[in-house]
């Protein structure tokens, strides 16, 4: 099944590189299988601003929020440093898998780089090539229709929200520039995120596949998941991890979002009808894998008027609410953010030795393995233009949503934001890390650089469904933040020498 479904997807490449123009071909169906839902990891999102410009503050605080730009950010997690010295993921490539990808996203990576004043893109709209600049292009395979909504005769599943992945493909480009803005994006995408339970997740892996083999990435940031109790059968998840399995063999770095529904994991969604809840808590998958680094997630209670090179310093005054209820911490473990043990997965080697203080991880696999800002109470500013029938799929409350710019939150902004942190340190590598979590719990076992290197998140829960139980943070490792948050000028040299 495996070669079929690669030979399909080969056969309907396209490759929009600045400058070539996008084509598309027919969907091959594959052999029936009992797959779930593939769903983006956008869990909480506002429009703020129709404008070009971006909002204020003052109008996100207007609703309770707090909006981190590029800048803040990197404060927020000391990247300043980093890019004195010239590392800002120059030469690397990271490659963004997501569903139906969108029309205009090198439109609105021009508004968001020029808003922001970040570093420009070849292949982003109305920039002129130079040497040396890095490159955004697009690879579609099995075409590339357009992000509209399915007409309302469609009989299709009802799970084609397009401007749901549109705004999934914004957030993650724009983000993971913001971080490594010398790096390379590939955004790769697939036609369909699910068809009956026979699309969706085995495209996206061979899609994956055909990256790794074809050695386009340095890393992969995978902003969609689906509970590990949600797959038909374990076989059926087993089948799909021979991309990771390749990605580990070439040199590549895997990176998947840990889920935004807390310990809850809910089964396939049936077509136009809401799910169902599992009792137990669960693990999403992918990053429940031990070849991929699962991304969990935080509320940032920094300054988000912070510039590159500031310190990171805890604002407890300004919203949401959550952070102004506990005075002096940078960061909160977030309510959705996912994590728990596997059932699938057997405890990896590398989280044998853990930080002292941890939560303890048993017979099976603990996730996350890291963590950042996840929160839209406290997220970050990302600009999209939808179609005009691109609200289907968004929901922006009495007001429709439209083009502008829409503060983002979900386990779908740590992820592209890891990524880049990646490409940074496979700058300073040299070359490709491959997986990296070896590297990760091999530094926190070392208390002094686990001190200096990881912002220790030790409060919050994610218990985001009061009927399903969650877990408290604590200190060192656990299964709502993993080993936490990076201080980056620190830790991705440690975690350079620490891969050797």
């Amino acid at each position: 099944m495996r070669r079929r479904l690669l030979a399909a997807v080969v056969s309907g490449l396209t490759l929009a590189a600045p400058g070539a123009a996008l084509g598309a071909s027919a969907v091959t169906s594959t052999t029936a299988a009992a797959y779930p839902q593939v769903r983006p990891t956008v869990a909480e999102y506002t429009q703020l601003s129709t404008a070009n410009t971006p909002p204020t503050q003052d109008q996100c605080g207007s609703v309770g929020r707090r909006c981190f730009t590029p800048q803040s950010v990197q404060a927020a997690y000391d990247l300043g440093p980093l890019y004195t010295a010239g590392d800002d993921g120059r030469g690397m490539t990271i490659a963004i898998v997501d569903s139906y990808g969108s029309d205009t996203m090198a439109h609105d990576l021009h508004v968001f780089d020029q808003a922001f004043g970040v570093a420009p893109m070849c292949g982003e709209e109305a920039v002129t090539c130079t040497p040396g600049m890095p490159s955004f292009s697009e690879l579609h395979l099995q075409g590339a229709p357009a992000t509209v909504a399915p007409p309302p005769t469609s009989k299709g599943t009802g799970q084609e929200d397009k401007a749901a992945w549109a705004l999934e493909v914004s957030l993650d480009v724009e983000t993971a520039h913001a971080v490594a803005p010398g790096a390379n994006i590939l955004l790769v995408t697939t036609t369909t995120a699910e068809t009956l339970g026979v699309q969706g997740f085995p495209q996206m892996m061979a899609a994956e596949d055909y990256v790794v083999q074809h050695h386009l990435a340095n890393v992969i940031s995978q902003s969609f998941a689906s509970g590990e109790g949600a797959f038909s059968s374990t076989a059926a998840l087993q089948n799909l991890r021979y991309a990771f399995q390749d990605a580990s063999n070439n040199g590549v770095t895997v990176l998947g979002s840990s889920g935004d529904n807390g310990s809850a994991i809910t089964t396939k969604t049936p077509v136009k009808k809401g799910g169902t809840t599992l009792p137990d808590p669960g693990v999403e998958w992918p990053a429940s894998d031990p070849l991929v680094t699962g991304v969990g997630g935080t509320y940032l209670c920094t300054d988000a008027n912070a510039g590159t090179n500031s310190a990171r310093t805890a604002d407890s005054s300004s919203n949401p609410a959550t952070c102004q209820a506990h005075p002096g911490q940078a960061e909160i473990g977030w309510t959705d953010g996912g994590g728990g043990y596997s059932s699938v997965f057997a405890r990896p080697s590398y989280q044998g030795t853990l930080p002292a203080g941890s939560s303890a991880i048993g017979a099976m696999r603990g996730v996350p393995d890291v963590s950042l800002q996840a929160s839209a109470g406290t997220g970050m500013l990302v600009y999209i233009s939808l179609p005009p029938d691109g609200d289907s799929g968004l929901s922006c409350g009495s007001t429709a949503c439209s083009t502008g710019w829409y503060d983002v939150g979900g386990t779908s902004l740590a992820c592209p934001q890891w990524a880049g942190l990646v490409a940074i340190a496979d700058q300073l590598n040299g070359g490709g890390l491959g997986p990296i979590n070896p590297a990760l719990y091999k530094v926190a076992a070392n208390p002094a650089q686990y001190a200096a290197d990881f912002n220790d998140i030790t409060i919050g829960n994610n218990t985001a469904d009061p009927s399903v139980p969650g877990y408290p943070a604590s200190t060192g490792w656990d299964p709502v933040t993993g080993l936490g948050t990076p201080n980056a000028a620190l830790l991705l040299p440690d975690l350079v020498a620490a891969s050797h």
